[in-house]
């Protein structure tokens, strides 16, 4: 991919589901631009393999272990961020929770509620703490991304 003559340098990106996947390769192209990374999800240990591979790319990137799903544990990383940083100019929600495969009818509160916890909730909550930092600091970007089944649901 040709890289576009754009720049981070200076900005402060925080990035949830950031220890695989599609969250991983959103945190290496912000840095990859110059964004300092926040890198943020419940596995502490792919956060850091992600981190070590911006730092080997000239990047910098930090690791927070959270739980989306938990407003405590948002609430203390938004602290965290506040205290160490003073501001945040970019968030990017990207951590999502599938935790049943199966039939609709066998799926239980529990399923339901981690689902909401961390694909619904979780957004709102990092938003809401993400918009107020961010207003004290100028403003901000704030992007969403989501499954493809809220367009294309699966079969059961």
């Amino acid at each position: 991919m040709e890289k576009v003559d754009f720049s981070l340098k200076g900005k402060i990106a925080l990035v949830t589901g950031a220890s695989r996947g599609i969250g991983e390769a959103i945190a290496i192209t912000l840095s990859d631009y110059g964004a300092h990374c926040l890198l943020a999800s419940r596995k502490a240990e792919g956060l850091q393999k992600v981190a070590e591979k911006i730092a080997s790319r000239g990047g910098k990137a930090d690791v927070f272990p959270c739980h989306v799903g938990d407003l405590n544990q948002i609430e203390g990383l938004f602290k965290q961020i506040k205290e160490q940083y003073g501001k945040l100019h970019i968030l990017i929600n990207n951590a999502g929770a599938n935790p049943f495969f199966g039939e609709m009818l066998d799926a239980d509160e529990g399923v339901w509620n981690k689902t909401f916890d961390v694909n619904l909730k979780g957004p709102f909550f990092m938003i809401q703490h993400a918009a107020r930092l961010m207003m004290e600091s100028g403003g901000g970007s704030i992007v969403n991304t989501s499954s493809i089944n809220g367009i294309k649901p699966a079969p059961f």
